[in-house]
């Protein structure tokens, strides 16, 4: 049985040996390369900042890949926007990130002061359990530190950026579990450099609802939305009120996803990936 950090387990008091775990509410997990088993992030999280900075390393499709495996397993995604001190103006960052999605809550923060404590304090009350994901270098190990008040001997190490690009170095090297002054708890990520995609189907379609709303009205039942008549999402795009770009990156990650996504043929137990496919009407 595999666990989490997150997962809550019986454990006999008498003998300290563990009995059972129990039933997760929900688990934030990724695809990892070749035919490795999924990769467990973080069990019953209720609430996941999604972490990124105000400089070269904000990245709206790498936030939207995020987006969709919170999405699917049915954990509310909140994007925190950090060093904001750093740059003239943050607004161009915010209506960026606040396109993504539908009621995304983006909140922008300087992770170096108090206030950030006040401006999280929502998602963090008695109870909650949030996780940290992001990039290396964006801010998130400073956030813990602020979150959970730690002594100087206690902080989690932070580290500073490449000034050529603006990328971090891995200081936090494992998952770990932390208390909240308020009663909450925080679940700390090492940095993601790669965010693959498979098994989000639902989570998409709640990324890209838009997308998802639009394509009702295509002629077509299985339209991929690029050379079909009568497409309504390509006629979004020609009147302008759909962005090609998002578009594109629905497209790429609807493929990835596909790609990725296993399925069920054949005898009992032989799994083999299987396009989904409609056929016109």
């Amino acid at each position: 049985m595999a666990f989490a950090v997150g997962d809550w387990v019986l454990v006999d008091p008498a003998t300290m040996v563990l009995v059972r775990r129990l039933e997760r509410n929900t688990l934030l997990e990724r695809r990892t390369e070749g035919d490795r088993p999924r990769q467990l992030i973080a069990a019953n999280v209720d609430t996941v900042f999604i972490v990124t900075s105000c400089n070269d390393d904000f990245n709206p499709a790498r936030l939207e890949r995020y987006l969709a495996m919170a999405n699917e397993a049915g954990i509310v995604p909140v994007i925190v926007l950090t060093k904001i001190d750093m740059v003239a103006d943050t607004a161009p960052y915010l209506s960026q990130t606040k396109a993504l999605q539908r009621d995304l809550d983006v909140l922008l923060v300087n992770a170096k002061l108090p206030e950030a404590v006040q401006i999280l304090a929502p998602w963090c009350g008695l109870g909650q359990t949030i996780a940290l994901v992001g990039s290396s270098g964006v801010g998130k190990s400073t956030l813990l530190n602020m979150l959970s008040d730690k002594s100087p001997e206690e902080v989690q190490p932070t580290g500073p950026v490449r000034a050529s690009d603006d990328k971090g170095r891995h200081t936090t090297t494992s998952r770990s579990l932390h208390a909240i002054v308020g009663g909450g708890w925080v679940i700390d990520t090492p940095g993601m450099r790669t965010v693959q995609v498979s098994d989000v189907s639902s989570g998409l379609d709640v990324l890209f609802a838009e997308i998802v709303a639009l394509a009702h009205d295509c002629r077509f039942r299985d339209c991929t939305h690029a050379v079909e008549p009568g497409c309504a999402v390509q006629a979004a795009v020609a009147a302008g009120t759909l962005d090609q770009a998002r578009l594109d990156r629905w497209s790429k990650l609807s493929s990835e996803n596909s790609t990725n996504t296993r399925q069920l043929s054949g005898p009992r137990g032989n799994k083999a990936t299987k396009a989904r496919r409609n056929k016109r009407q």
